[in-house]
């Protein structure tokens, strides 16, 4: 991973500078539509001073070409899994509340596809923490993506 790296902060003076005893707040695969507001308000904590938030839409384009459908699925193990990259995170960051939400199915174009948010004592923490959130769902949680192009070709992508 390029870019910032913040080393994580285990337990300072104050209580609310160490991570919660149970971060991990809100997590979920689901089929309806996801709510910025759900994941913001679940990440809420009177000893965090930053939250980060990060929000992936469906585009209406990838590599140049025109998407006119994309279809998420998931394997039975992908809340498992998305559980071990969120306590990891919860682990090596001071985080005192996460969350993150994948949508599945059929989207459109502006659709909700996936929002994490995680709150830290500092905001350097909180977007170190919600960056490698996102980056390990992305790269280890078992969901794949279809998308139907324009020109009529189709891909699979994390498949």
């Amino acid at each position: 991973m390029s870019g910032t790296h913040v080393t994580p902060t285990p337990g300072r003076d104050h209580p609310g500078e160490r991570a919660a005893a149970d971060p991990v707040r809100l997590l979920a695969i689901r089929e309806t539509p996801l709510s910025v507001d759900e994941v913001f308000a679940a990440v809420g904590d009177a000893a965090a001073g930053g939250t980060a938030l990060f929000v992936g839409t469906v585009r209406s384009h990838d590599g140049g070409t025109d998407v006119d459908a994309l279809g998420y699925s998931a394997h039975p193990t992908a809340e498992a899994e998305l559980r071990r990259v969120a306590e990891k995170v919860a682990a090596d960051f001071p985080v005192r509340a996460l969350a993150a939400v994948h949508r599945v199915g059929d989207l459109t174009v502006g659709d909700l596809a996936v929002v994490v948010a995680v709150s830290c004592p500092h905001r350097a923490e909180a977007f170190a923490a919600c960056r490698r959130l996102i980056d390990d769902l992305k790269a280890t949680v078992p969901i794949w993506k279809h998308q139907t192009f324009s020109d009529g070709t189709e891909e699979w992508v994390g498949a």
